[in-house]
């Protein structure tokens, strides 16, 4: 049968399956089709498996499917498909896929014309994959839609990222030439782009304009980027300040990422039992702490306490005590902090515990370790480490593994010889690094054993 009601059950059945690959089976073999009665499939089948897709990436059946949607009905209009659209490139964004965004937004299976809607989406999955600022304002040229502050803000995010105020700047002025209305998100922008600059002033200018010329109030994240400016000169009172003015708006004060950066301010400045009474006052104004303020104290106690067990406890508190799991960057804070406080032992035993713990070392982690023990002289500690990693695939940084080969060489042939080949697996070290080792150490009864296990590797 064909026509509603099994398209409908369909769509149920779509919405219900979790595995993208039975999906896409079930949408390509329907119940109750037939040969002599071809399936009907709503645009909400297409959405639903397009999405289940998308979010998998696998894009080859995606743009299969893509290619078997019908031609649209000129009076539906750009609403329904619109939204597809805007989901396959947001998906091609989330890849890092610039070149298949641009092309989906062409693809025929989208009718003409485009909306604003879909302009900024496509701005936004370029922005994504770090596109330069002349590809975006070339996607407004061709599109030739009028943009709105919603386009103007991803421009302006384009050109900070790219450090360049004058651009910023530029663009906000033709903003308002156009008769585009700023939003606190174009201020604050401005104001991080600012901060960013170490031009501080010129951001609490704007923020007071934007106050008194235009009647947008700043947000939490505008907050955010002054106060972070103000620690990074280390203004902390000033700061604070700026804090307790953020507490005339309830639902602004509670933006726990604020008091992450007061906390590390205050270590960096050697005010650390300043911390107790900020923490204090998060628990006074039920403001929640972010991972951002665990991973602060962790950061500053490993600096400052010269006490790796106060880092540890906290660690472990925030989540025992706080419901709030640590992530990658708190086990990484440590463990580079314990390598740096001469406790590699203790680093080692951490990321070894890491999965018991529900949270497996990732590559950023291994390297912290690898890079600790290497600065601590422990090479052969390294190299255990360092089979771990490429075991999982993951490959220290190339001046890591300079360092790593330039401190075994001392260690005679044997180490070295292992050394060189774990890191031609992984590809982790510079042609340069590899002629030194390879000329000017091994004997030549080491080269031969050396390129004949390279081969291997290069062949395999």
């Amino acid at each position: 049968m064909a026509g509603k009601f099994p398209s409908d059950h369909l769509s149920a059945a779509l919405l219900r399956e979790t595995d993208p690959a039975a999906a896409l089976r079930l949408f390509l073999n329907p119940p109750n089709a037939t040969l002599s009665a071809p399936f009907s499939y709503s645009l909400r089948c297409y959405d639903l498996i397009i999405s289940k897709l998308a979010a998998a990436r696998l894009f080859s059946a995606m743009e299969s499917i893509l290619s078997c949607l019908p031609p649209a009905v000129p009076s539906s209009g750009t609403g329904p498909r619109e939204h597809l659209l805007c989901q396959v490139i947001s998906a091609y964004g989330r890849a890092r896929l610039p070149a298949a965004a641009r092309r989906t937004f062409a693809h025929p299976a989208f009718p003409e014309p485009r909306t604003a809607h879909a302009v900024n989406t496509l701005l936004t999955a370029l922005l994504a994959c770090r596109s330069p600022l002349r590809d975006l304002l070339a996607v407004c040229r061709d599109a030739g839609i009028s943009p709105n502050e919603c386009t103007y803000n991803i421009l302006m995010r384009a050109a900070a990222a790219a450090g360049s105020l004058e651009h910023v700047r530029h663009l906000f002025d033709e903003m308002l030439l156009m008769g585009v209305s700023p939003t606190v998100t174009t201020f604050g922008i401005m104001v991080a782009a600012l901060c960013d600059a170490d031009k501080l002033e010129q951001a609490f200018e704007v923020k007071e304009a934007m106050v008194r010329r235009y009647n947008v109030s700043p947000n939490a994240s505008l907050y955010a980027s002054l106060i972070k400016g103000l620690c990074q000169r280390q203004k902390v009172d000033a700061a604070m300040r700026l804090k307790d003015e953020m507490a005339g708006n309830a639902e602004l004060v509670r933006v726990s990422a604020v008091y992450g950066t007061l906390v590390r301010a205050l270590f960096q400045v050697g005010r650390k039992d300043e911390v107790v009474g900020l923490l204090k006052e998060m628990k006074e104004r039920e403001i929640v702490p972010h991972r951002v303020v665990f991973n602060a104290m962790i950061a500053g106690l490993c600096e400052d306490e010269r006490d790796p067990g106060a880092a540890l406890a906290v660690l472990d508190d925030m989540q025992k005590k706080h419901g709030c799991k640590p992530d990658g960057v708190s086990y990484s804070t440590l463990v580079a902090g314990l390598c740096k406080l001469g406790k590699w032992r203790d680093a080692i035993e951490l990321v070894k515990d890491m999965p018991r713990r529900g949270f497996p070392p990732d590559v950023v982690t291994y390297r912290m370790l690898f890079d600790g023990l290497c600065a601590a002289g422990e090479f052969h500690e390294a190299n255990k480490v360092l089979g771990d990693m490429t075991v999982k695939g993951f490959a220290p940084r190339m001046d890591g593994a300079r360092k790593f080969v330039e401190g075994v060489e001392k260690e005679g042939d044997a180490l070295l010889l292992e050394v060189l080949c774990s890191l031609a697996k992984v590809n982790a070290l510079e042609s340069g690094g590899w002629e030194k080792a390879v000329g000017g150490v091994f004997n030549d009864r080491g080269k031969l054993r050396l390129e004949k296990q390279l081969e291997s590797i290069r062949f395999t």
